[in-house]
């Protein structure tokens, strides 16, 4: 038992070290003996539990995932300004990654893939967290409504008003319940 805590410890450390990194931007250049000396292991232990830079990578971005989506599930569905609250909190924490995974479209082929079902995640909250104003719609009206929906609520449209614009919180709050609440109302 002392062994497998031993070691879980380990991969811990370096799956931090490894999103420390990604956090700063810095993971195209981050050298594998780097990122071990943060873990406050050697490269050997790092390739040991991990195989390679892109496994670590892959498990970091996996164990950021299941975290990502424990948080967004936790939204109240059919509650716009319950949404709005777990979407903002979502982003405080994750938009900057959640920007440079985005980034990945036109990246290698696991980034690109990544990136790819980072953005299937947002599709599929929005249907989660607006069902009640998706399912009676069908067809162009339902397709629109969703679209709207998933650009609303997209990283993007976050960046532009808290950093771009530099908005309070409470101000990207009350736009974005504005602009959900109005689309909602609107009959198609």
């Amino acid at each position: 038992m002392a062994r497998e805590r031993a070691q879980q410890h380990t991969r811990d450390a370096l799956l931090d070290a490894a999103d420390d990194e990604f956090d700063k931007g810095g993971w195209q250049k981050a050298s594998l003996e780097a990122i071990a000396k943060r873990a406050g292991v050697t490269k050997q232990t790092l390739l040991r539990h991990f195989g390679s830079k892109d496994g670590l990578l892959l498990q970091a971005l996996m164990r950021g995932g299941a975290q990502v989506l424990e948080q967004r599930w936790n939204a109240p569905a059919g509650d716009v300004e319950g949404a709005v609250d777990n979407l903002l909190d979502h982003y405080e924490t994750w938009g900057e990654r959640a920007l440079r995974i985005g980034a990945w479209q036109s990246g290698p082929a696991m980034l690109a893939m990544l990136s790819k079902a980072a953005r299937q995640v947002h599709y599929d909250w929005v249907e989660y967290a607006f069902a009640p104003w998706l399912e009676h719609l069908d067809g162009k009206g339902r397709a629109r409504r969703r679209a709207a929906l998933i650009a609303l609520c997209d990283v993007q449209t976050w960046w532009i008003l808290s950093h771009d614009l530099g908005l309070e919180r409470s101000e990207v709050h009350a736009i974005l319940t504005d602009l959900i609440e109005r689309l909602i109302a609107e009959e198609r």
